[in-house]
């Protein structure tokens, strides 16, 4: 059995919809920073190539204090709130897209619309989403090695 207990609710929230979004073939990066001041919560690359970004929400107070949302619009095929069942869900704007989830999974209730991307956008995200994961998963496996390289691998 796993301990969910040292995560934070939106925390919770994370790993079920990076576990929904697998279980749909997505390959989903946590905390990802599309451009210098904004930070997702999920972001994921479907089997077709969209990006998805999906913004967990614990409470009220966690949504009215987010007021940098409407700019991942523009860094997102699909934009999607995750929350779970207690949250008040009539905050969320009804033109975005909805899950609920918990810690072990996510459902989608309410679809988001197709907004594509500009080509020269969507390559540039895709290989940072792809840097971003490849340098965690190095770290991971050897994070003395960050130390001992520095940034840039010198």
């Amino acid at each position: 059995m796993d301990d969910t207990s040292r995560l934070q609710p939106g925390q919770r929230l994370q790993r079920g919809v990076a576990r929904f979004l697998r279980d749909l073939g997505h390959a989903s990066l946590l905390e990802f920073v599309p451009a210098p001041g904004l930070r997702v919560d999920v972001i994921s690359i479907s089997p077709k190539g969209e990006i998805w970004i999906v913004e967990c929400k614990s409470c009220r107070a966690d949504f009215t204090g987010d007021r940098k949302w409407q700019g991942y619009l523009e860094w997102s095929d699909r934009y999607y709130w995750a929350c779970d069942t207690a949250f008040p869900a009539e905050l969320l704007p009804e033109d975005t897209g909805m899950m609920l989830g918990d810690a072990y999974g996510a459902e989608i209730v309410r679809e988001s619309p197709l907004t594509p991307l500009a080509g020269a956008r969507r390559n540039r995200l895709t290989r940072d989403i792809a840097r971003t994961a490849a340098l965690r998963l190095q770290t991971a496996i050897d994070p003395m090695g960050v130390l001992q390289s520095g940034p840039g691998g010198r």
